[in-house]
């Protein structure tokens, strides 16, 4: 048995291949020989798929699934849907506890005396500068009024054109961009932050 073996095993062995194409033609048919040359072009036989073929669903199957999808739906709409919380209009627990309390300092006699002193003599000083304000506004504008009236009776055109508003009184300028023109669609960065955005299912 093992002689008839490595004599077939030689005769194959022995077999003249082909020098390029890897073919040799034996007793008028082709025959591709197990030792073909490393430089030879192979090629592959064309793989052809073949598409999924579809299943086949019982329409009474198909029928009762729907039916319970109907049946789902509907008791979702008896359940009222369930709102979600605004985080930021809840009072958080720590600050609803009554026990904190910050309790005022408590002052000596002496000491509240002159803090009630220094509130009263700091509102008659305010009281005084508002007064000042008031009366120095009172007399620029019957300043202004007087001299106006002066200006009218001189000159009309001179009177129209102090009524004119003075662009220097306020200079204002203003530049475009310098470099280069905006980016149509572009969206400024927010920064860094971390998003601890809560997402509620329903």
């Amino acid at each position: 048995m093992a002689a008839a073996l490595t004599r077939y095993v030689g005769r194959i062995l022995s077999r003249p291949t082909a020098p390029m194409g890897g073919v040799s033609v034996e007793n008028g048919g082709v025959h591709v020989p197990w030792l073909t040359s490393v430089m030879t072009l192979r090629t592959s036989a064309p793989l052809s798929a073949e598409p999924k073929k579809k299943k086949k669903v019982d329409p009474r199957r198909e029928q009762v699934m729907r039916e319970r999808l109907k049946k789902k739906l509907k008791k979702l709409e008896r359940v009222p849907p369930e709102l979600i919380p605004i985080e930021d209009l809840i009072t958080p627990t720590k600050c609803l506890d009554e026990t904190r309390v910050r309790s005022a300092p408590r002052l000596s006699f002496d000491e509240s005396e002159s803090r009630a002193l220094l509130l009263k003599e700091w509102g008659r000083y305010k009281h005084e500068q508002h007064l000042a304000e008031m009366q120095a506004i009172q007399l620029a504008l019957k300043a202004q009024k007087e001299a106006l009236d002066e200006l009218k009776t001189e000159s009309e055109e001179l009177y129209q054109a102090a009524l004119q508003p003075d662009p220097l009184m306020f200079p204002f300028s203003h530049e475009g961009p310098a470099y280069t023109p905006p980016k149509p669609n572009y969206e400024a960065p927010d920064g860094k932050y971390t998003d601890i955005t809560k997402v509620y299912t329903q």
